[in-house]
């Protein structure tokens, strides 16, 4: 008895069974935040909610229980609560832990009638597993059985309609030989006849393009004829258009009237330049404008082309930053306004902005920024009101309602798809 209790008492934490270790742990963790005198280990894991002391600190709990001082500090508090025993794995935890009077002989009982119970479970567990085993086995060989006399039947039925089969195919190619001749018969007959056809198709291909030769010379001379004619107008054309350009530049000398400069536009431009800058919002205006039509118009001579920039550059890269924006619509606008030659204004909002940011403006491409407390929509409007009546103006923008002011006001509006679609074209 004296081995037993020697041993027993030179068990560690480690030592115990599982269960034991767990509810020692557990034990530990209630009482923890009362424990003076805590190693620093500890002290961050006393302050954690008990479940997770016991999960969290269980290292450290672990560690620091093989300090004797300490346990019996946690004993103090555990007796001081007068823990009562669960189970016996939690009897076994607070013998190890509150170390009474036999307790090595209460541990190692303890871990015995744990063991033997485990044992026991075990032995249990094994026979059940066998035994639904074994019950698996059985129910597996009877529907193998089961399927192995369907199987048998199966094959019965298919060995029924394999003969079946085979009687008929014997009848079939019986027939077979007995119509082959007639078959022939027929066949030759057929080629017959298609050869007939064939050379009446033929015959009627010969005549088909006769006619078609024939018919293309009398579009020949359709043409000719036409072509004189177009030519013929063309040249009263021109005269009429040269005498009237005669006529201008002699009235043009005449009144001494001097080449005209600037864009009627050139006054507001200027008042907002020395300003400051601004953003649309609103809905689309649909106007019946493709990216082919809106190059057309572009073309025309003294074209004007207003663009809303945070509208269009917000269409087209709306996951960029404002000034990455610019950047790009700017460098996208170059090379359609080197190709058409339309006067390019583009308008950027800054109403709410202190001062104008710096941008690198394209050859032919005029940048504003509106003035602080006026928005772009304004200055748009200002722009197209500046301009004559029958001049070709383009304002870019998909705002409803600047759209619908600007062409009352005579602009043609066209939505900021369409230019993002030219300028992706171009790109």
């Amino acid at each position: 008895m004296d081995e037993v209790v020697s041993t027993t008492t030179e068990q560690t934490l480690d030592a115990l069974p599982g269960a034991v270790r767990t509810r020692v742990l557990a034990r530990t963790a209630e009482v923890l935040p009362d424990v003076p005198h805590l190693p620093p280990s500890l002290r961050r894991v006393a302050a954690f909610a008990p479940a997770r002391r016991a999960r969290l600190g269980a290292g450290a709990i672990t560690a620091a229980l093989a300090d004797d001082e300490l346990r019996e500090r946690v004993a103090v508090q555990l007796q001081a609560r007068g823990p009562a025993a669960l189970d016996a794995a939690d009897e076994v935890a607070l013998a190890w832990l509150l170390r009474p009077e036999g307790w090595a002989l209460v541990v190692a009982d303890g871990v015995r009638r744990l063991g033997e119970r485990a044992g026991a479970e075990g032995r249990d567990a094994e026979v059940e597993r066998l035994r639904a085993r074994l019950e698996r086995a059985e129910q597996a060989q009877r529907e193998l059985r089961a399927s192995h006399r369907v199987q048998v039947e199966e094959y019965k039925a298919e060995i029924s309609a394999l003969r079946r089969r085979l009687g008929e195919a014997r009848a079939a190619e019986r027939a077979a030989r007995t119509g082959e001749e007639q078959e022939l018969r027929d066949a030759e007959a057929a080629r017959a006849e298609a050869e007939a056809r064939a050379g009446a198709q033929h015959k009627e291909v010969r005549r088909l393009r006769a006619q078609v030769a024939a018919l293309e010379e009398e579009l020949a001379a359709g043409r000719r004829s036409t072509r004189t004619a177009k030519d013929e107008a063309t040249l009263r054309a021109r005269v009429l258009l040269e005498t009237v350009l005669d006529a201008a530049g002699g009235l043009q000398r005449e009144l001494g009237l001097p080449p005209v400069s600037g864009s009627p536009g050139d006054r507001v431009e200027a008042e907002v330049a020395g300003a400051g800058e601004q953003d649309p919002a609103g809905g689309p205006v649909r106007a019946p404008v493709t990216p082919a039509l809106l190059e057309q118009y572009l073309a025309m001579p003294r074209a004007r082309l207003l663009v809303d920039g945070y509208n269009v550059s917000k269409t087209a890269w709306p996951q960029s930053s404002l000034e990455a924006q610019r950047i790009r619509l700017l460098q996208a606008l170059a090379p359609v306004v080197a190709r058409t030659g339309a006067e390019t204004t583009v308008v950027f909002d800054a109403a709410a902005a202190g001062r104008r940011p710096v941008v690198m403006t394209p050859r032919g491409v005029k940048v504003l920024f509106s003035p602080e407390g006026v928005i772009a929509d304004d200055v748009i409007r200002d722009l197209v009101g500046a301009e004559p009546s029958g001049r070709v103006v383009l304002v870019v923008t998909s705002d409803g309602e600047l759209g619908a002011d600007v062409a009352r006001a005579g602009a043609r509006v066209v939505t900021s798809d369409v230019l993002v679609a030219l300028l992706g074209r171009t790109g």
